[in-house]
C-alpha cells in the first residue's frame, strides 16, 4: 500500500536532514504541512508528516 505523492518525493525511503534540508523551514517539502509525528530508530530522530508520510532523519 503505498502513500500518495505530491511534489515527486518518494515517501517509501527516510531522507537525511543534511542532504534534504527543509525547504521551508518546519514544514514538508512534499505537502508543506506542518505537523509531524516523532520517533526514534536505532538512536536516530525520525521525522513524519502526518498528511503525506514524508520521513526525514534528524
Amino acid at each position: 500500500m503505498s502513500k500518495e505523492q505530491f511534489n515527486g518525493y518518494d515517501t517509501s525511503i527516510i531522507y537525511e536532514y543534511k542532504t534534504f534540508p527543509d525547504v521551508k523551514s518546519g514544514r514538508c517539502d512534499n505537502c508543506d504541512n506542518a505537523q509531524f509525528k516523532s520517533s526514534v530508530k536505532n538512536f536516530t530522530f525520525i521525522r513524519e508528516c502526518r498528511k503525506c508520510g514524508m520521513k526525514k532523519s534528524i
